[in-house]
C-alpha cells in the first residue's frame, strides 16, 4: 500500500496552484495587434500586483524570481558613482549572501550584520555594523527567514538606518514573507523588495521587484521593464503572479491564525519529545519572534540529512535548510546564530502552509517519535 505523502517543505516551494488560461501570444514589445494584447495584459498583471502590494504599478519590475530581483539591487552597487559598501545580515538567503560575496571580489566593500542568538538583527547590532562600515550605500535585510522563520522589525532597522545620515538604501528580500505575513509595515520601509512567484502556489521563473525609486541597470538588452531587466517579458509568468498574490497576499486571506495553532501544537508536542531541540533553543509555543510557517529543530545524534531521508521513507517532506544550497554541507545561517556545529549538522526545518491540516502535524509527531527510537 503506498505511504500517504505529507508535505512540510512550503518554505522551498509550494504546491501549485491552477494557472490561469494561457493570454495573447504576441511580444509585448511588438507593435501589431498581437504584440498591443500582449502588453496590455502584462500591464494589467502589474497593476493586479501593485493594488495587493499597495503601491503603483510604476514601482514594480518583473523578474525570474527572488534570486534575480535580488541580485539586480545589489550589483547596481557596481554602477553607483564613488566608494561605497554594502551591509547585509549574515543569516541572509544564499541569493543575497552570495551576490554579496561576488561584490567583494570584485572590489565593494561588503560588511555582514551579526545577528543575535534567535537569528534576528537587532538595532544594537546594526549600529555596530555601521560603525565600522565605510561610507555605507545599501543595507539588505530579509523580511523572514527562510530557515528559521524569524521575523525581522524592518521598520526598527530603518529608523537606525535614518540615524546613520546620509542616504542608505534598504533592500527586503519579502520571499518568506509574502502570502504568509503582512506585508504594509516592511514596504512602507523598504527602499526595494523581492517576491517569488513560486513560494505562492505560482509558477517557477516568475518574480517581481519593487523599487521606491528607479536604480541604474547593471546590463543592457531590449530595454523591457523600463530597461532594468532586459529580455522579452513573460506576460503568462505575469499573469500567473498577480493571480496568486491576490489568492494569498490580500489581508484575511493569510491564514496566519490557523496556521499558529497548528505551529503551537506542533512545538508542544515536539516539547515532550527525548532527544529533540528547537532551534533556537528558546523557542516558544506561541512565539511573535517567528513567523508560524516555518521551523528549525535538531535530533540528537541523528544529522539533519539523516532524518530527512527517514522522513521522506515515511511520506513526510522536509528539508535541511534552503534549497538554493541543497548541495552545500555548510549551515551558514545556524553557524551566524552561534550554533555548536554538532546541533547545526543535525538542524533541519519543518514549514506549512495554506493546506496543511491539524491531521498532519499529529502524523509528523508520530513519525519524528518513531524515528527517534530507531535511532
Amino acid at each position: 500500500m503506498p505511504v500517504k505523502r505529507r508535505y512540510f517543505d512550503w518554505a522551498a516551494a509550494a504546491p501549485p496552484d491552477p494557472l490561469p488560461a494561457p493570454g495573447p501570444f504576441g511580444n509585448p514589445s511588438s507593435r501589431h495587434t498581437e504584440g498591443r494584447r500582449a502588453r496590455e495584459e502584462l500591464e494589467r498583471s502589474r497593476a493586479r500586483c501593485a493594488a495587493v502590494l499597495g503601491t503603483v504599478p510604476e514601482n514594480l519590475y518583473f523578474t525570474s524570481g527572488g534570486t534575480e530581483a535580488n541580485a539586480l539591487v545589489l550589483h547596481s552597487l557596481l554602477l553607483r558613482r564613488g566608494s561605497g559598501s554594502l551591509l547585509y545580515s549574515a543569516a541572509e538567503h544564499p541569493s543575497v549572501r552570495e551576490n554579496a560575496e561576488s561584490l567583494s571580489r570584485l572590489g565593494k566593500k561588503v560588511l555582514p550584520v551579526e545577528v543575535e542568538a534567535d537569528g534576528g538583527v537587532s538595532r544594537r547590532g546594526l549600529r555596530r555594523a555601521l560603525e565600522k562600515a565605510e561610507n555605507p550605500r545599501m543595507a539588505a535585510i530579509m523580511g523572514v527567514n527562510n530557515e528559521t522563520g524569524r521575523v525581522t522589525d524592518i521598520p526598527a532597522l530603518a529608523g537606525v538606518l535614518r540615524e546613520a545620515g546620509g542616504t542608505i538604501h534598504l533592500h527586503c528580500d519579502l520571499v518568506q514573507q509574502a502570502g504568509k505575513l503582512p506585508l504594509g509595515s516592511a514596504l512602507d520601509e523598504a527602499d526595494s523588495a523581492a517576491f517569488s512567484a513560486h513560494k505562492l502556489g505560482g509558477p517557477r521563473s516568475v518574480g517581481l521587484l519593487f523599487l521606491r525609486r528607479p536604480l541604474e541597470a547593471l546590463y543592457a538588452g531590449g530595454g523591457q521593464e523600463r530597461g532594468l531587466r532586459p529580455g522579452t517579458e513573460n506576460v503568462d509568468g505575469a499573469a500567473a503572479l498577480a493571480d496568486c498574490l491576490e489568492r494569498r497576499a490580500l489581508p484575511g486571506r493569510l491564514g496566519e491564525e490557523e496556521a499558529a495553532l497548528r505551529w503551537k501544537a506542533l512545538i508542544t508536542g515536539l516539547r515532550s519529545l527525548e532527544r529533540c531541540t528547537l532551534i533556537p533553543a528558546d523557542r516558544q509555543a506561541e512565539d511573535p519572534r517567528f513567523s508560524p510557517w516555518i521551523l528549525q529543530l535538531a535530533f540528537d545524534k541523528i544529522p539533519g540529512e539523516v532524518m530527512v531521508r527517514a522522513l521522506d521513507e515515511a511520506g513526510f517532506a522536509a528539508s535541511t535548510g534552503s534549497a538554493c544550497s541543497s548541495a552545500k554541507q555548510e549551515r551558514p545561517v545556524l553557524s551566524a546564530m552561534g550554533l555548536d556545529p554538532k546541533t547545526a549538522f543535525e538542524g533541519f526545518r519543518l514549514s506549512q502552509g495554506w493546506s496543511t491540516e491539524m491531521e498532519d502535524i499529529e502524523a509528523l509527531l508520530e513519525a519524528l517519535q518513531t524515528i527517534a527510537k530507531k535511532w
